[in-house]
């Protein structure tokens, strides 16, 4: 049984009725032909104005502490220890010495001798170096030390202002300039270190990446196409929404006073190659086709950009409003990376709705052309016949109740299962962690945690504060014996030990109104478990303060750890937030796109569970078999609302043509007659897409490897299953009750001609 695109009420006017949908798109198609080569020009002029007068993302630095919110509780909390004491407590800086079998007692000594001398300003090269102090694990000085006299961590200070690439830099130099091989030093290391080797290590990997995913993409389209110039043209168009993605977000980010960090480029990068190769490829699809058909090199551009520019925009618009929902978090990161994600989509749709067809116009059959292709004979369009293929009897098969029902069952059971997984997702926050295990850092991290503990470097600072407190001996050695006994903290310095000299005023503050406890958490400070640990102390803290007899005090934390608490609860708190927003915008666009409420809400749930499937998988990979402390907090948001916005492009793209179809036959019959094309690009398209994502693998960082596997996952599984398989299928067993509330989207059509669809 056969049946082709013939209209049921005059064939010779579906060519028409097909390429023409507007007067308005008619035009603006028209329009973009002839003035092809001034809109040539004008995106190469725009392109190279913004190298040389914009500035790029990520001027400005890339601090986390620009991402910080002053308001942030644990960094209030040490600005007001810093008030109370004249001098911080915490440094996220050091210098690590470690010889496992003894440090002697002569560069022990040296240790303290020059940690004093750069107190006292001795060394005039230290600066910005302000303070030192050597933390030792001899005789027990530091409480739960795993081993004696073998670690000398000393603790650098600088002033506030300093950024941290030169804190890093001063370190680095004070290290080279005042150690020697007899002081066995391991390196430097600490959260602020950590923090700007992750930034080099992005920067210098970001060449690389951008070569590797340049070369996949122009390999995948030249597959797809069998032509060289097909890729050319979709990686200079992609270029052009780069260029000036990095520049324009470049200069927003500092007229608009929101930090940018230099680290979001390799995903934006990724995501401005994936997304304009997209568009490219669903207009060269037109193009190829109407060539095929007979059309002329200008006609085939002007029906092409006719027929697929309200798509793109629409997909582009959607997946800008998707990721551009971000906005409505409270926590600065996603605040500042939601918006750099919507520009970067938003450039790519205005680049390629005009760039592309002017280039297609331009190149006509020469963008297609190569010697593998098989000349195609030119002349009267010719009706494809889905039977003649494979592709074509399939989508006839998925699209009968009687297949598509378990097709529906089968597929939303896999993916349920594939998101069990989530139901254990944890979330940290990971500076040290996250370097490669040959990073310099990180050894050296390694080396003062084997000393030490695992939370060493960046300890935890409480602070008590109440008149007269600082004199209460007895009830602040009770506290800390308290605090000491909490699961997950291996040791607490304070008031308490007598090993720390009055005189230091480390600990109690010299008008008495302050006293501060310094607690060492035994894993890993910005991760999961101590998070939580943190989170159990924080809400068993009154009980303790109470029991140890200290009354009128007020309590805070500060420190990495406690930082990281907040983000990961502001987080948390903005996942509602986020995923209203972003499903409503979503929705929204789907909705005006179809005209149809039942439709988009079935669709956008295919979306859903394909998320839920992408982050189970995640979490399985990353947590269970990996054994990873938390997936990096802003991971599982960023993929979410990514996914959940490319989805809807892919939702358009497939989804749309049948819809227009089934405005002249059966829902089932167009869903049949278009899934085969559709289907197609947008395999080519994902896949290019996916390989895109796949390629931040390259950047050598925890969170980069955890965005690589679930948006590379996420958008295969999306195009695989949801889009050729569930989302056709779901429509299928609906059938025209998903054009609710609208009534005049289906036409009526002759019954014999529904029988003709219908299986024998």
């Amino acid at each position: 049984m056969r049946f082709s695109r013939s209209n049921p009420v005059t064939d010779e006017q579906a060519p028409r009725r097909r390429w023409h949908p507007s007067w308005l798109l008619d035009w603006y198609a028209a329009c973009v032909v002839w003035l092809r080569w001034v809109i040539v020009a004008f995106w190469v002029a725009a392109a190279g104005a913004s190298m040389i007068y914009l500035p790029a993302i990520g001027q400005g630095g890339s601090d986390l502490g620009q991402l910080i919110s002053i308001d942030n509780p644990a960094v209030r909390s040490e600005i007001r220890s810093f008030e109370k004491f004249g001098f911080p407590l915490l440094s996220r800086v050091a210098v690590v010495q470690r010889d496992p079998g003894g440090l002697s007692a002569a560069t022990q000594a040296k240790a303290i001798a020059r940690a004093r001398a750069v107190t006292e300003g001795t060394y005039a090269d230290a600066k910005p170096i302000i303070a030192a102090v050597p933390v030792t694990n001899t005789l027990g000085l530091v409480p739960g030390s795993k081993e004696n006299s073998t670690t000398i961590i000393t603790l650098l200070f600088t002033a506030p202002d300093v950024t941290f690439a030169d804190q890093l830099e001063a370190a680095k130099q004070f290290a080279a300039a005042h150690y020697d091989a007899d002081d066995h030093v391991a390196g430097v290391t600490g959260s602020v270190p950590a923090r700007v080797e992750q930034g080099n290590l992005v920067l210098s990997t970001l060449p690389w990446l951008e070569l590797a995913t340049v070369a996949a993409v122009f390999l995948i389209v030249a597959i797809a196409f069998r032509s060289i110039v097909a890729p050319l043209l979709a990686l200079a168009v992609a270029g052009v929404a780069i260029l000036l993605t990095l520049h324009v977000g470049g200069a927003l980010a500092l007229r608009m006073g929101v930090p940018v960090p230099q680290e979001t480029q390799p995903l934006l990068v990724a995501l401005l190659l994936g997304v304009v190769t997209d568009y490219v490829v669903f207009y060269l699809s037109a193009v190829r086709t109407q060539l095929g058909e007979g059309a002329g090199r200008l006609e085939a551009a002007r029906r092409a950009t006719a027929r697929f520019t309200p798509i793109i925009v629409t997909a582009g618009a959607t997946a800008a409003a998707g990721t551009g929902a971000l906005i409505v978090a409270k926590s600065p990161a996603f605040k500042a990376f939601g918006p750099g994600m919507a520009l970067a989509v938003l450039i790519g749709m205005l680049v390629a709705v005009t760039l592309v067809p002017a280039l297609l116009a331009i190149l006509g059959p020469a963008a297609l052309r190569s010697p593998l292709r098989r000349k195609t004979v030119l002349g009267r369009p010719v009706e494809p016949v889905l039977d003649e293929a494979p592709s074509g009897r399939w989508s006839r098969l998925l699209t009968r109740r009687w297949f598509g029902a378990p097709v529906l069952l089968v597929c939303t059971g896999v993916l349920i299962i594939a998101a069990l997984p989530l139901q254990h997702i944890t979330l940290g926050v990971s500076f040290v962690e996250a370097l490669p295990a040959s990073h310099p850092a990180r050894q050296a991290a390694a080396q003062a945690e084997k000393g030490f503990a695992e939370g060493i470097l960046s300890p935890t600072e409480l602070l008590v504060q109440g008149s007269g407190v600082a004199s209460r001996e007895a009830e602040l050695t009770r506290l800390q014996q308290a605090l000491a006994r909490v699961p997950g903290v291996s040791a607490v310095i304070g008031p308490g030990d007598a090993a720390i000299p009055e005189n230091l005023n480390l600990f109690r503050s010299r008008d008495g109104s302050a006293a501060r406890y310094l607690l060492i958490m035994s894993d890993e400070p910005l991760g999961h478990t101590a998070v939580q640990t943190l989170s159990r102390l924080d809400a068993a803290l009154p009980g303790l303060v109470k029991d140890a007899g200290l009354t009128g005090v007020e309590t805070s934390f500060g420190g990495d750890t406690a930082v990281a608490k907040v983000i990961i609860d502001q987080t948390t708190q903005d996942l509602g937030r986020i995923a209203i927003a972003a499903l409503l915008a979503n929705l929204l666009f789907l909705m005006l796109f179809l005209r149809a409420v039942i439709a988009p809400v079935l669709l956008l749930g295919c979306s859903v569970l394909a998320i839920g499937a992408t982050l189970g998988l995640t979490t399985w990979l990353f947590q269970d078999v990996l054994g990873g402390d938390g997936l990096t907090f802003y991971v599982p948001f960023a993929v979410a609302v990514l996914l959940l916005a490319l989805g809807s492009d892919y939702n358009i793209f497939g989804i749309g043509p049948a819809w227009k179809e089934a405005r002249e036959r059966p829902l089932r019959e167009a869903l049949a007659l278009t899934l085969p094309e559709s289907a197609r690009a947008i395999r080519t398209a994902a896949f290019t897409l996916a390989i895109s994502f796949g390629l931040l693998v390259l950047v050598p960082l925890r969170p980069f490897q955890e965005l690589a596997f679930a948006l590379s996952v996420g958008i295969l599984i999306d195009a695989f299953i949801v889009r050729s398989l569930l989302a056709p299928a779901l429509l299928t067993v609906v059938g025209s009750a998903s054009e609710w509330p609208g009534r005049k989207l289906f036409g009526r059509v002759p019954k014999s001609r529904v029988e003709q669809f219908e299986p024998s």
